[in-house]
């Protein structure tokens, strides 16, 4: 019977679609007014948020800031941490997307969004994940918590234990799901981080993109509330959040022509205007901004001369695989600066780092990287000499 109820509560949601407002009171006196005029001469773009970002997810750029390190609750967006120690264990072999997870009764007691689990009951992995991301099912998130680290309190540990290691320098997590709890906060930066990363985990492109699906045999149906996925071009996730405390927020992803775009959006006052602010910070980022293929540019690297080695001179190369992010139709623009040792004492080894390549558009470094030799070189010896001299007189 509770399931029942369940589904059909469920399905009068998805039927009339569901939309949070969080209402706030204007500035009443002129101080601040004064304070919103500053703030918009900070803010271009417009947005209504209370803290937002714009960041590229392959290099960790960021374009557009708006106090993007206020401390703010941000809802479900903690879900992406969630789901980040998730694919972490799956990706290390620790948990397998088939195992059978059991709900415990602290996780069946979880209120706001969810899927309905009953205690003892099991579910896949693959279906919880399905259920975090696309219901931003909170007794889903708890399970699978519990299930990984042994209990909530543990998992919670390792949330924070990930983001310091991170450098998510404004963040503090007191749950797994972002339900209002003092002290859990974050930063749009924080979530900007936290996302890229999650993204290198390609696996979960497969959850983040489901606009609608079922559970327990069709019983229990899901809808995203992420209404970017059609409404945007190129969105591939990844969590909406909205709380009373925290407001309507987003952490939105997109990638055209092979350039993610991640847009935070903390602290809208509504649902619509979350989705606008993300669309702005998105189009802003596509529409002025492009990677730099950096292994395409044309490094000349001569060899180096060694002194009392036995080889008289090594070769170097520079590894530059990846990309910077530049404005758009700068990329003819970069520079190559190669700052290489003139000479090397003896020994050298293979590896060695020798000196740097320097990319730069205008003033601005956009990336370095380590000259290293090709092959060693050892130190000339009495005996070594002697053997080299040998191997020549034999050689005649």
């Amino acid at each position: 019977m509770k399931r029942k109820i369940a589904a059909a509560f469920t399905a009068l949601c998805i039927f009339f679609g569901s939309v949070s407002v969080i209402a706030y009171a204007a500035p009443e006196n002129s101080a601040d007014a004064q304070q919103d005029t500053a703030q918009s001469a900070n803010n271009p773009l417009n947005l209504t948020a209370k803290a937002a970002v714009l960041m590229n997810g392959e290099t960790g750029q960021i374009v557009y800031s708006l106090n993007s390190q206020t401390q703010l609750p941000e809802a479900s967006i903690t879900k992406v941490m969630t789901m980040l120690l998730i694919f972490e264990a799956y990706d290390a072999g620790k948990i397998k997307m088939d195992e059978k997870v059991t709900c415990s009764e602290y996780a069946a007691s979880m209120g706001g969004s969810q899927i309905w689990l009953e205690p003892g009951e099991q579910m896949t992995v693959d279906d919880l994940i399905k259920a975090a991301f696309v219901g931003s099912a909170n007794d889903a998130c708890v399970a699978l918590g519990e299930h990984l680290a042994g209990s909530n309190e543990a998992f919670v540990s390792m949330m924070n234990k990930r983001a310091e290691e991170l450098g998510m320098v404004n963040t503090f997590y007191v749950n797994c799901t972002g339900l209002d709890a003092a002290g859990h906060v974050t930063s749009a930066q924080d979530i900007a981080i936290v996302s890229a990363e999650l993204l290198r985990h390609e696996e979960v492109l497969k959850y983040t993109t489901i606009w609608m699906d079922t559970l327990r045999g069709g019983e229990l149906q899901l809808s995203n509330t992420n209404k970017l996925l059609k409404q945007y071009k190129g969105t591939i996730g990844l969590k909406t959040g909205t709380t009373s405390q925290a407001g309507c927020c987003i952490s939105a992803a997109a990638k055209r022509d092979n350039m993610t775009m991640i847009a935070v959006i903390l602290g809208a006052p509504d649902s619509k205007s979350r989705f606008s602010d993300a669309k702005k910070l998105l189009d802003y980022g596509f529409a002025n901004w492009e990677l730099a293929d950096t292994s395409q540019l044309t490094v000349d690297l001569p060899e180096v001369a060694v002194t009392n080695g036995m080889e008289k001179k090594v070769g170097a190369y520079v590894d530059m695989a990846g990309s910077v992010l530049v404005e758009k139709g700068k990329a003819k623009d970069i520079r190559v600066n190669v700052d290489i040792a003139d000479s090397l004492e003896a020994p050298v080894s293979l590896d060695q780092c020798i000196g740097k390549v320097t990319l730069m558009l205008g003033n601005e470094t956009l990336g370095s990287y380590d000259i290293r030799t090709d092959r060693g070189s050892k130190k000339i010896t009495f005996s070594s000499a002697f053997g080299e001299l040998f191997k020549g007189i034999a050689q005649m």
